[in-house]
């Protein structure tokens, strides 16, 4: 019995460890700092290949304090929050391949890559000021930030759009376009350096959605939902990072009466007990060193006498794993988010699996900008952002869910995933891998053998 009683607590012990020890997030100063030698690294390197591939010589962002671009929120230093007064940057690229030159028409320089262009002792009047730098450039296209399809590229304001319209030469008004696609492929496109560093910032989202879903923090028949969001709340801040969305935690339960499978997803969950035997699903989201992450992942609690998953349950995930896998199996360069969507669905129907695909480029915004691939109250084409081409060195937040009816439960269940990934051009790679198991509550038991 002893003998029994000292193993069974040593195999505790081996697995409280997983949560005793937060995993690495960097002070706020080494977080700036690696932000900042981000920014200069793309400014650098993937600027002018971004340029040259849209044609656009000279790149406009302007930005007006606390009615923020969501492009210039990329390109401001670590330790600017915002714009000040007006600020207004700009990208210039003397020939195809060349080095982008930058300046800020503003009463500072901005971070280390753009230098002030603009003396108001000499010249008061900010937008003169823009236009004697864009006059000595003679620029052939200058691309604008308003955009039809992109809410990230359409950042110029009514008003500060007809000033700079205002007062720049009438010569140089038919060189004046929008700047979408520019933008789009700027905020879609990772670096090497940001991929580095991807897989930690996606470890970090798993590590604190395993630790939320474990009995650390529930407890069957007193804690609810929303203790475990609130939980996920706190948790983020005291790791010193931030989210981008408000997290939910939502069940479905063995009650063939209730129809959690065909709950809508305008609707929130309303706030349940967590009993034993429930299927919890949990979407959850980060930012750290200005990048996202999106992701869907699913728990079960187990009953007494259960010491691991149903395996019907189990065989359910697996149909959402095959869902994902023919969705990124479609990946190829060039095709847009409407075509994928559409093979991956031909393909999803002829294995007879039930789903729906949601998934939307992830990176700088959790909804970012790229081709859109469905959404969750739209599986046709999506106009426009779903006619966007799909190309190499993107993220993505593979988002789906596949419908499977469980006989034991005589009802059907709905396997919600999501999980951040990468496209290197030839195939989708996950930044930490993704689901295949459903975690147990608790999972103590699994080694115990209770």
């Amino acid at each position: 019995m002893l003998q029994k009683i000292f193993l069974s607590l040593l195999l505790y012990l081996f697995f409280i460890p997983a949560f005793a020890q937060d995993l690495a997030v960097l002070s706020q100063r080494e977080q700036a700092a690696v932000i900042d030698s981000w920014l200069e690294d793309r400014i650098d390197h993937l600027l002018p290949e971004l340029m040259t591939e849209t044609g656009i010589d000279m790149w406009v962002v302007i930005s007006r304090e606390y009615n923020e671009d969501p492009v210039i929120r990329t390109l401001l230093p670590a330790t600017w929050h915002a714009a000040r007064r007006r600020t207004i940057l700009v990208m210039y690229q003397p020939g195809p391949g060349a080095e982008v030159e930058t300046y800020a028409i503003a009463r500072y320089d901005v971070g280390k890559s753009f230098k002030r262009a603009w003396d108001p002792e000499v010249q008061p009047d900010q937008w003169a000021a823009l236009m004697e730098l864009i006059a000595s450039k003679n620029p052939t296209k200058i691309g604008l930030n308003y955009a039809k399809d992109y809410g990230h590229a359409d950042g110029l304001t009514k008003n500060e759009f007809d000033d700079f319209m205002n007062y720049l030469p009438s010569g140089l008004n038919n060189t004046v376009v929008s700047a979408q696609t520019l933008a789009v492929r700027w905020l879609e496109t990772r670096t090497a350096a940001e991929m580095a560093t991807y897989k930690h910032i996606q470890e970090l989202a798993h590590y604190i959605i395993a630790e939320g879903l474990s009995e650390r923090v529930i407890t069957p028949g007193v804690t609810t939902t929303e203790d475990v969001v609130w939980w996920y709340r706190e948790k983020i801040k005291e790791m010193k990072l931030d989210t981008w969305f408000h997290p939910t935690v939502d069940i479905q339960r063995p009650d063939p009466d209730s129809k959690e499978a065909q709950r809508s997803f305008a609707v929130r969950p309303s706030e349940m007990v967590i009993m034993p035997g429930d299927l919890l699903h949990i979407d959850f989201g980060i930012k750290y060193l200005r990048l996202n992450t999106d992701t869907q992942q699913l728990a079960y609690v187990l009953k007494a006498g259960e010491t691991e998953v149903p395996a019907y349950l189990q065989e359910a995930l697996k149909v959402g794993n095959r869902l994902q896998d023919i969705l990124t199996q479609n990946y190829i360069t060039g095709r847009t988010g409407n075509e994928i969507l559409r093979e991956a669905r031909k393909q999803m129907e002829s294995e007879g699996i039930r789903g729906s695909i949601y998934t939307h480029p992830l990176g700088f915004y959790g909804h970012s900008a790229g081709p859109t691939i469905g959404m969750w109250d739209n599986q046709g084409d999506t106009p426009g952002a779903g006619d966007f081409p799909l190309h190499k060195n993107t993220g993505y937040a593979i988002e789906l869910n596949a419908v499977v009816y469980v006989e034991e439960w005589k009802k059907d269940v709905r396997i919600m995933l999501e999980e951040g990934a990468f496209f290197n051009g030839e195939k989708v790679v996950y930044y930490n891998g993704r689901q295949k198991s459903i975690l147990a509550i608790p999972r103590v038991s699994n080694y115990l053998g209770y």
